[in-house]
């Protein structure tokens, strides 16, 4: 690839930056670092063959997120079925049935039925993980450009890098492995990288290759490159990094600006060389994740414990047998001559030895009544929760057209999971916002520009008029005249072709109308700040004939573009000057002109403004400043606070509506001032050690004073399209939404304001270290002041950095944010309104503090009682650190949603991991339970999904509970009747059919296709969500209730069949009914029963409901039809039993229709009386849309739609609601002062 352009690569960037990536050129490196325990990696540059041997052989370049291999899976997937206390009883039964002579099935009907669900559940673990491993194999397989030797680049599979491999990497493209820069198509060897994929930042970082290295910049240059690096062991620290290389017989240091890491990607720079450090797992990236974990929902926790039930009732009973049977052999035996075994040294039935036949008795009964727990009951969950995945990854309204990506269900171990949400983590960057600003509207010289509304205030303005349509029709017209005035002002003018960047609309301000607005001079001056203060590049884009932008942060290419529209085109750059085409003083006629770039004081985050000091063509020196406005204000000068009343009051509008603001202010310079403030600043520019930093900022701080206000700015961080409205629905939901960012706390704040998780009027907690910057740099101001004389106010600034040294110790800092802490939650509890809000905003300093042992209890009681929680400039781990928090403090269900290699930690250590299928990589996604293309997809993926998923899988366990003991009880009962002898009152194959045919279709129709009700209703009342949080299907109330039904049925199936055959004639012959008759016929009871009550069960028929429950009952009696034409050598004791004993007997279908009515009845009479005196919500809306109000009277529809609402206080809803309460307030107040006025009138 050729070299980026001449003028690019001509620039010298450490010439302009002062604090970003400068490194003094001076022939005295500093020494080399001292490397002890914990550095004994040592790499080869360009020589790899040398680490396939030991001791330098690393790990590969591969790397797997799956959790099982080849080796591993047979294993691990046979403990993870057999963890499952039902199937290892079953293993346990099949033994002793395979073994022994005591069980009173055949070894085949208690193999077949384990081996066939173990292998499907295993079967299905494997599909599931393969598709990781497929995902894995396309990272696996990226290309990457690396020297095959003679100075000669070729393209090779990332997983075939190894450490020592020189790579060539070209802008755009992910770094494939961690590297030492060594150089790049800049002359001193600079490079941007965005590392939003493992940090969260948006803002580009700057990084720098050693001097030494810089000639190293063409592919020959590498035929005879030799060195070597001694560094670091891999550690998942991402901000340092300490080694040194050794070259052409010289040691230098390496530090953490010449890193590139694994899933950050170049910008900005047209290639890169470096050397390969750390591979695969060994990178710092992967080091901050963790193995896939093994996720088991709530519901299914909750279903081992219910097993743990039903074996207590299996020994209970068992043991009752064995009693039973112990009696009886005693007693009863020597007296039953013809029960008499014909082996005469057979123990288990020896009337003398009672004990052990018991213990023998009791093995047969545990056997025999483990039908009481359901083995298919796992096998049927599996198959539901496939076919749910698939309905998941088929929905057409979770599949994005852009990008062509469906919704995914990456697991289907957890689809209920979904339903049972209370609270979200999620990243920002990337996962609610696009990475894309706009610049919207802005404020000049105190007059307000900009007509077009952001989406948060239209997402509002839609809302407030929806709500006002269900409301009482006066109170609604008197609201709405006044709305009138609040209403939300917006552009009619669709026909002007979107640009990127740039969404103002203002006739004042647009085609040079500015020039006749009453400050012209300032807004010029606005427009060239816009144009100036910056450092991006222009690059000429050939089609449309305009400039393109290559910015640091998006904000920087957003306010370019603005400037461009405005009529001042940032148009060429060379080391020292700027270039700016300029339709002015002629709009139509634009003028090149040139600017001095003298100075540039970079934008850092613990600065929070950037200044560049430029030389117009007149000679004038002007120092051009933006910032945040807190601290652009403290600088301003006595005669610069024209404009700051105005300003301010358009920076609160700004802020309510959502958006990114930035305060502009300018300073004239006198020659003599620049000259000799110019002079220590080189000086201090140049100078070498740790103290550097500390008198730069001390320069930089003193030029930027006395600084005049021009305006500001309001630039929209676009969010994901329907990002507010999704949040305000999960709110309607009753979830609670936590934002973990990498980003910087005015940014965070000003995303939470977008998309409405914070709001003008919601009272806000920062906790926040006290003096932490004091604390830290301590020791660099001591040596700063001890070395530098030359200003009276280092002194001042030294002692008091000496007196907070002194005072905030570690302790010190933790007490005072433990206060801040107690101090909130005592507010909050005082709080009397019951409207207030409160949200938390803590940094990722503090809550290291925050989440120490002795405090995380205290943050999270705080956190829980906010509306919404914003943690910034968060690490990983602490991301996953407090996902953990609120996991096992609240003990209730998190879910954490985020896009980048950052967000791993958290997707896998919530109870649900959502990973956005974005454009920054696919680490999130490889990680994640279930993958989406964009945030505004989880609103349907939990308000839909989720709550269909977990009222389904929760009703299917509880009648698969309740089918079960209604068929096992009565074989205890039967067993009891007939002297506890251990025979079953079922022939073998009715049995196996039980589970595996007659009764599994339907329930799992009912577990795929059942709905309460639509997803258009789903997503109209969100608060229906609600009833899985709150386990309101799923509760022992429930459980038992199922069980109790169960046990009512098992009862009237037996007794009423006995009571009707026992002493009278079955058939016409006079005949009474035999084992095969009473068995067959209470079993055709049961199949009756357990399908009917599955239909009255079910809200939502499809013919395939219909198919599979009659199909079932039809299925019975086919088989009974066809197993009685077998010969009896097979079917024995049921031979021909349907057609010449039981169909032609009236008793029989009248025995059938009784029991089924009587069994059915507590159910109806239950369900009945709860809808008509205590209906749950959805049996309303049930109601509502069977009768079709919902046509009929649209505005009861939409009142019962807003009643159903969540109170909530965040989303813009809230904003809403308090709006209206607002002017409500209003209006009392004005028909409260007209009232005498009216009565006056009236009389």
């Amino acid at each position: 690839m050729a070299r980026g352009s001449s003028k690019r690569a001509k620039i010298q960037w450490s010439n302009l930056y002062t604090f970003g990536c400068y490194r003094p050129r001076t022939d005295e490196e500093e020494g080399p670092h001292q490397l002890g325990a914990g550095f004994s990696r040592v790499v080869h540059c360009n020589q790899s063959y040398l680490h396939e041997k030991k001791p330098f052989k690393y790990r590969t370049n591969y790397i797997s997120t799956t959790k099982y291999n080849f080796i591993t899976f047979l294993p691990k997937a046979t403990f993870e079925q057999f963890r499952r206390v039902a199937n290892l009883y079953f293993l346990l039964a099949a033994i002793l049935s395979a073994t022994t002579s005591l069980s009173p099935f055949s070894p085949i009907s208690m193999i077949a039925p384990l081996v066939f669900v173990v292998g499907l559940s295993m079967a299905k673990e494997a599909l599931e993980d393969s598709r990781r491993f497929i995902q894995d194999m396309k990272v696996n397989l990226r290309k990457a450009r690396l020297h095959k030797g003679g100075g000669a680049f070729g393209l090779k599979p990332w997983m075939k890098i190894r450490v020592g491999d020189i790579l060539k990497v070209e802008k755009d493209q992910f770094f494939p492995a961690d590297l030492l820069l060594l150089s790049s198509s800049y002359q001193d060897g600079i490079c941007y990288v965005e590392t939003m994929n493992l940090d969260g930042e948006t803002n580009l970082k700057v990084k720098r290759a050693l001097e030494i290295t810089l000639p190293l910049d063409d592919n020959d240059a590498f035929k005879e490159f030799k060195a070597t690096i001694k560094c670091e062991d891999p550690n998942p620290n991402l901000y340092n990094f300490v080694g040194n290389l050794e070259y052409d017989r010289q040691i230098y240091p390496l530090d953490p600006t010449q890193i590139l890491l694994r899933d950050s990607k170049l910008r900005n720079t047209a290639y890169i060389y470096g050397v390969v450090i750390f591979t695969g797992h060994d990178t710092k990236v992967m080091q901050n994740s963790t193995e896939s974990p093994s996720k088991r929902s709530r519901i299914e926790l909750q279903m081992d414990k219910i097993i743990y039930i039903l074996f207590t009732l299996l020994v209970v009973i068992s043991f009752i047998s064995s009693i039973g049977f112990a009696v009886k052999t005693k007693l009863d035996m020597p007296r039953w001559w013809y029960t008499q075994p014909s082996d005469k040294g057979n123990n288990i039935t020896d009337p003398n030895r009672p004990e052990l036949s018991a213990v023998f008795h009791l093995i047969t009964a545990l056997i025999l009544y483990g039908y009481l727990i359901p083995i298919s009951l796992y096998v049927s969950i599996e198959v539901v929760k496939v076919l749910q995945a698939l309905f998941i990854n088929q929905d057409i309204n979770m599949y994005d057209e852009e990008t062509g990506t469906p919704a995914q269900a990456r697991t289907s171990n957890l689809n209920e999971e979904l339903g049972q949400v209370d609270t979200i983590l999620s990243d920002k960057t990337g996962t609610l916002t696009c990475n894309q600003m706009d610049f919207l509207k802005c404020s000049i010289a105190g007059s307000a520009y900009g007509t077009r509304a952001s989406d948060v205030e239209l997402a509002a303005a839609k809302q407030m008029a929806e709500d006002l349509g269900g409301q009482d029709p006066d109170m609604s017209r008197r609201e709405s005249s006044e709305i009138e005035l609040e209403r939300v002002v917006t552009s009619k003018d669709e026909t002007r072709l979107a640009i990127k960047g740039f969404s103002f609309e203002d006739t004042r301000l647009m085609n040079g109308n500015w020039m006749k607005e009453p400050n012209a001079d300032i807004i010029l001056l606005f427009f060239r700040i816009l144009s100036l203060c910056h450092t991006a590049i222009p690059e000429l884009n050939e089609e449309t004939g305009s400039y393109n932008f290559e910015a640091e942060s998006p904000d920087e290419a957003a306010f370019l573009v603005a400037a461009r529209e405005f009529g001042f085109e940032f148009c060429k750059r060379t080391q020292s000057r700027v270039f700016i085409r300029e339709k002015y003083p002629s709009f139509q006629e634009p003028t090149e002109r040139e600017f001095k770039v003298l100075n540039l004081l970079d934008f850092t985050s613990k600065r929070k403004r950037m200044s560049v000091i430029i030389r117009d063509e007149s000679g004038q020196i002007l120092l051009l400043c933006k910032g945040a406005d807190s601290i652009i204000y403290e600088r301003l000068a006595k005669n610069g606070r024209r404009f700051e009343e105005a300003t301010t009051k358009h920076l609160n509008d700004y802020g309510e509506a959502g958006l990114r603001t930035l305060v502009l202010a300018y300073k004239k310079l006198d020659e003599t001032e620049y000259s000799a403030w110019n002079e220590e600043f080189t000086i201090a520019k140049a100078s070498i050690g740790s103290d550097r930093d500390a008198m730069l900022e001390h320069l930089s701080d003193m030029m930027e004073k006395e600084l005049i206000l021009v305006g500001a700015t309001a630039v929209e961080d676009k969010l994901q399209k329907g990002v507010p409205q999704c949040i305000d629905k999960l709110a309607q939901a009753g979830l609670k939404i936590w934002v973990l960012t990498g980003d910087k706390m005015e940014t965070a704040v000003n995303i939470g304001y977008a998309c409405s998780l914070l709001r003008q009027g919601m009272r806000k907690i920062c906790i926040t270290t006290p003096n932490a910057d004091s604390v830290e740099r301590s020791s660099e101001q001591v040596n700063h002041c001890k070395t530098s004389f030359f200003f009276l106010s280092c002194y001042l600034y030294y002692y008091s950095c000496c007196l907070n040294c002194f005072y905030f110790t570690n302790q010190a800092i933790r007490e005072n944010i433990l206060m801040q802490i107690t101090n909130a939650s005592q507010m909050i509890k005082l709080e009397k309104d019951p409207h207030s809000a409160f949200a938390m905003i803590i940094d990722g300093k503090t809550l290291t503090y925050a989440l120490a042992y002795d405090m995380k209890h205290h943050f999270l009681n705080l956190a829980v009682d906010c509306a919404s929680v914003i943690c910034c400039r968060v690490s990983p781990k602490q991301k996953a650190l407090v996902t953990r928090l609120v996991k096992e403090g609240t003990g209730k269900t998190t879910l954490a949603i985020g896009d980048g290699a950052n967000d791993v930690g958290m997707i896998q250590e919530a109870d649900i991991g959502v990973g956005i299928s974005g454009a920054e990589g696919m680490q999130a996604v490889m990680s994640s339970d279930f993958a989406i293309a964009q945030f505004r997809f989880l609103e349907r993926l939990l308000v839909v999904h989720g709550h269909w998923c977990y009222k389904r899988i929760a009703q299917m366990i509880c009648y698969f509970f309740y089918k079960n003991i209604a068929f096992g009880l009565t074989l205890f009962y039967f067993e009891a009747f007939a002297g506890f002898s251990g025979q079953s009152v079922y022939d073998d194959s009715y049995m196996i059919l039980f589970n595996v045919i007659l009764t599994s279709l339907p329930v799992i129709a009912l577990g795929v296709f059942e709905q309460d009700v639509s997803s258009e209703v789903c997503l109209q009342f969100p608060a229906l969500y609600q009833q899985g949080p709150k386990n309101l299907f799923f509760d022992w109330y429930r459980i038992f209730g199922w069980l109790g039904n169960g046990v009512y049925t098992s009862l009237i199936v037996f007794f009423l069949n006995i009571i009707i055959f026992y002493d009278q004639a079955f058939r016409g012959g006079g005949q009474t009914a035999d084992l095969t008759a009473m068995g067959t016929t209470m079993f055709t009871c049961i199949i009756w029963a357990v399908n009917c009550q599955i239909a009255l069960t079910m809200s939502h028929f499809t013919w395939i409901q219909h198919f599979f429950i009659w199909g079932s009952i039809a299925t019975w009696y086919l088989f009974l039809l066809i197993y009685g034409m077998i010969a009896p050598d097979y079917s024995k004791y049921a031979f021909r039993v349907l057609v010449e004993a039981l169909a032609p007997a009236p008793v029989y279908w009248c025995t059938t229709l009784l029991v089924t009515i009587v069994c059915t009845l507590p159910y109806l009479a239950h369900i009945s009386f709860q809808r008509s005196f205590n209906p749950m919500d959805h049996h309303i809306i049930q109601e509502i849309k069977y009768y079709k109000k919902d046509v009929e009277d649209h505005h009861m529809w939409k009142r019962e739609r807003s009643k159903a609402r969540q109170m909530t206080n965040i989303g813009f809803t809230a904003r809403v609601d308090a709006k209206i309460r607002q002017l409500r307030g209003r209006l009392h107040k004005k028909y409260s002062s007209m009232g005498p006025q009216i009565e006056l009138t009236q009389s």
